[in-house]
């Protein structure tokens, strides 16, 4: 029975997590204007996945990125944006779930899912968004795709990914035993 505790526990959280993150994806501090925005969506997915490690991670994160198409809306130029840019590149923020039980996995995990997240979004920038360079950006004209793509992208990703550190950090001591799920053990 107390097996099915767990996994009842799981997707309970799963679905909070994910409600949660696509409710802080609509309060954007920033939005640009080829879609990407400074907010906090990645912060419950990190945990979720900093909980529930790598596999129930892609699942929740997965399902976020198939959710914020029809709740918060895509800005796409075709399908391909819209796999790429939101199915696919919430994908890889389940690697914070590798540092599921490690010391400081929390930190070091969140960093290598944003990674993650910023390399497809770059591969969108370079194949799908070619299409709008030569663009202004940050008051510079770029005609380069990968350079166009990568201060795109890395502008917001780094600023996200930044805040949820800064909110980890602030919260370790109080939330430590949450954020390494000793209290599912």
């Amino acid at each position: 029975m107390q097996i099915r505790s767990k996994q009842v526990q799981m997707l309970c959280e799963a679905g909070i997590m994910v409600a949660l993150a696509l409710v802080l994806g609509m309060l954007k501090l920033y939005e640009f204007p080829q879609g990407g925005s400074i907010s906090l969506e990645m912060l419950p997915l990190f945990v979720f996945c900093i909980r529930w490690g790598f596999g129930y991670g892609l699942i929740a994160c997965t399902a976020f990125g198939v959710l914020q198409v029809f709740v918060q809306g895509a800005v796409s130029y075709g399908w391909v944006s819209i796999l790429l840019d939101y199915i696919v590149a919430f994908m890889p923020l389940c690697l914070c779930g590798l540092g599921r039980g490690k010391p400081g996995g929390v930190f070091w995990g969140s960093a290598l899912g944003a990674l993650a997240r910023f390399l497809v979004h770059f591969i969108s920038g370079i194949t799908v968004y070619r299409i709008v360079a030569p663009t202004e950006l940050l008051g510079t004209t770029f005609d380069n795709p990968y350079l166009y793509s990568a201060v795109y992208n890395g502008s917001y990703i780094l600023v996200d990914l930044i805040l949820c550190l800064v909110i980890f950090g602030a919260s370790y001591g109080a939330l430590k035993k949450y954020y390494t799920a000793q209290d599912l053990t």
